[in-house]
């Protein structure tokens, strides 16, 4: 494993067997990292996959994602310890075509892209990594409570006064005791 993250001229990839891609981020990727996704800190970060042709002139880029980093608690901001393990899937097509009109149909395949001249790793798994992380981290026993707010000298609106449904349903005659109906 390389401590830079590779990058791969896409026309120097084997078009007829896979090509192993491995990659473990060293402490300045790491710093980088962390400070781009604005997180506390990330610990580790590897990638173990490959670049398979796909077709005549595509390819496809797959692999795992692990990381063990530290994200901020969204309550109290207190470190909160997090573990990655993604797959990463990424299909590069020579002959995309990228919608062009105002109100064109984006499509389904958010794994589909425009087959590059180079293809950054780091690049890629900066992406995926993003994409994985919990998208809000809470600390154990952190709590939001509830805010109540209020003008003086008016009652606040608490969040049981924003179900009406609730008093409805204590208004709902109780079954009688015994549950059976005293029909015979």
């Amino acid at each position: 494993m390389t401590d830079d993250a590779p990058t791969f001229r896409t026309g120097a990839l084997s078009h007829r067997h896979p090509t192993p891609v491995r990659w473990t981020a060293d402490a300045p990727a790491l710093a980088a990292l962390a400070m781009t996704l604005d997180l506390p800190g990330i610990d580790a970060l590897a990638f173990d996959g490959a670049f398979a042709p796909e077709g005549r002139d595509d390819f496809r880029l797959e692999g795992r994602l692990t990381a063990r980093l530290t994200q901020s608690c969204v309550v109290t901001l207190a470190p909160v310890p997090a573990r990655i393990d993604e797959p990463v899937l990424r299909r590069y097509l020579a002959d995309y075509a990228d919608p062009q009109a105002e109100e064109a149909e984006m499509p389904d395949d958010d794994t589909v892209e425009p087959l590059p001249a180079f293809i950054d790793l780091a690049a890629v798994v900066a992406e995926a990594l993003a994409l994985a992380l919990p998208p809000y981290p809470r600390a154990p026993g952190a709590d939001l409570g509830e805010a109540v707010f209020a003008p003086p000298g008016v009652e606040p609106l608490r969040e049981a006064d924003l179900r009406p449904f609730a008093a409805l349903a204590a208004l709902k005659p109780k079954a009688p005791e015994g549950g059976g109906s005293d029909a015979g």
